[in-house]
């Protein structure tokens, strides 16, 4: 079940004996296991009546045992046991399949199923396995920990948000913050975090306090406070070096160089939107919408600002003056590598070159 599912069934009735908390993403797990323990324990119990286990340090059968003791301090008790995954065997046991093993009355996964046919009354167990990816190499040993727990009919899969789940999340969380953010100013904070939830509930509280009551948050607010937002100043020097301004795009560099950016990046970041422009031309395209969808076909995956930004770079240069960009963008980042006075003089011809 999703995480959504999760809350609307704990919000409907009592929570089964166990539940199985499965994959990597960590803000949607910390919100849903707040939500367990404030349904699974009443407020008298909540602190005597939460008991927490790594299968690192504790071994499962150990868990099993304390969950069929009877607590004198607390009727309701959760017990929450993370690194699920180290129940699992190692070596030579592991390649076997987690069926076989669970088919003995002694082994981990067959003293599991023994429990949940009578569990205790008033006891949750929460199994959580947060090592390993839904996708990827990871997949077959998170396939491993679902089947070795297979007694367990209650799994909340957490897998990481989509882009678009993200950028809701955040449009939420800003909301709930009070904050005024614009749709390219959101786009550029989910960017620049990897649409990683935990990230972005953390960079949204760091401008709630920042903002210090101003509700609109600007660009120039996201990248002086959040890591990795500093790419926004690149595509402001494209935007300069596009209309021709000289002086604007001198004034940028000095920017960068004042918030300390490793140059060699920033040249990385040009040439990856002048590449995107040129593909654009050679395609023929002329929209963001166009753009967009033909990186999603090659797998690519573009956010509508970052469209709207290859689609200006593009409407700003010739085809003939991109070519002439890229090489002169080459040029510069091996004069980079190579021993130099200056990082800034390298990229002040740069700028002297494409605005000539």
């Amino acid at each position: 079940m999703t995480p959504r599912q999760f809350l609307a069934q704990i919000r409907e009735g009592a929570p089964p004996p166990a539940y199985l908390f499965l994959g990597p993403e960590p803000y949607q797990r910390q919100f849903c296991r707040k939500a367990l323990i404030e349904r699974a324990l009443p407020e008298p119990d909540r602190e005597a009546g939460l008991t927490h286990y790594d299968l690192e340090e504790t071994a499962l059968p150990a868990v099993l045992e304390d969950a069929c003791c009877l607590s004198l301090f607390a009727a309701h008790r959760l017990i929450r046991v993370s690194n699920a995954e180290a129940a699992l065997p190692r070596g030579r046991a592991a390649a076997e399949p987690a069926e076989s093993d669970a088919a003995g009355k002694d082994s981990s996964p067959g003293l599991l199923a023994e429990y949940l046919k009578k569990p205790v009354e008033g006891v949750v167990l929460l199994f959580e396995a947060a090592r390993y990816e839904f996708e990827g190499e990871d997949k077959a040993k998170l396939e491993r920990v679902r089947r070795f727990y297979s007694a367990i009919p209650a799994v909340v899969e957490f897998a990481r948000l989509s882009s678009e789940q993200a950028r809701q999340l955040a449009h939420n969380l800003a909301r709930r913050a009070d904050l005024k953010i614009a749709e390219a100013e959101l786009d550029l904070l989910v960017e620049a975090l990897g649409a990683d939830a935990a990230r972005i509930a953390a960079e949204i509280e760091k401008l709630r306090l920042y903002a210090a009551g101003r509700k609109e948050i600007t660009a120039e607010d996201i990248s002086a406070l959040v890591p990795d937002a500093r790419a926004t100043t690149i595509f402001a020097l494209v935007n300069a070096l596009g209309q021709n301004d000289r002086v604007r795009s001198l004034d940028i560099l000095n920017t960068l160089i004042r918030q300390s950016e490793y140059l060699p990046l920033a040249l990385s970041f040009l040439s990856t939107q002048f590449r995107f422009a040129l593909a654009a031309k050679e395609a023929g395209l002329r929209s963001p919408q166009q753009i967009q969808a033909h990186a999603a076909k090659l797998g690519i995956p573009m956010w509508p600002s970052r469209a709207e930004q290859v689609c200006r770079t593009a409407a700003s240069f010739s085809k003939e003056q991109i070519m002439a960009a890229l090489e002169s963008i080459y040029e510069a980042d091996r004069s980079l590598r190579d021993v130099r006075p200056d990082d800034r003089v390298v990229m002040e011809e740069l700028i002297f070159r494409l605005t000539g």
